[in-house]
Parts: C-alpha cells; sequence; structure tokens
C-alpha cells in the first residue's frame, strides 16, 4: 500500500465543498484535514502498491470541482 499526501488549493469559498467531495468520492482518501496557509486542504491517500500516482492525483482529485492546484507528497515510511 502506498501512503499519498495531497495538499490542495481551492476556489475561493469553495474548501469545504472539495472536502465533502473528495470524503465521499474517493475511495482511496483516507482523511481530510482543513488547513491555514498556501493550501486549503490536506487529503490523505491510501493506493495499491501498482497504482500510478500521476494518473490518481490529475485524474481523480485535480477533477474534483473546486479544485485549483496540488501538490503531492509520497510517504515512506510511518513512525509511531
Amino acid at each position: 500500500m502506498q501512503t499519498i499526501f495531497i495538499m490542495v488549493k481551492c476556489e475561493l469559498g469553495r474548501a469545504y465543498q472539495v472536502a465533502d467531495q473528495a470524503v465521499q468520492a474517493v475511495e482511496q482518501v483516507s482523511e481530510v484535514y482543513s488547513t491555514s496557509g498556501e493550501y486549503d486542504l490536506l487529503i490523505k491517500c491510501y493506493l495499491p502498491e501498482d497504482a500510478d500516482i500521476g494518473h490518481f492525483v490529475t485524474e481523480t482529485v485535480q477533477t474534483l470541482d473546486g479544485v485549483k492546484d496540488t501538490f503531492t507528497l509520497i510517504a515512506f515510511k510511518a513512525f509511531s
């Protein structure tokens, strides 16, 4: 399983709608957080090992209504 974090810039006033869409429409989404600063949302996703991250982000997340821009981080190891 691959873990990725996607930081999302939303159109003005659309962050809550984008967050709701991500949780309801994208099964790979684990958690969505609102954030302050340059990006509006932080989305945590789990993808199968053989999944193409680029295709997932561009075809699934960037096409959500209200998304302006994304920045993707790939996680390698979780520490607890």
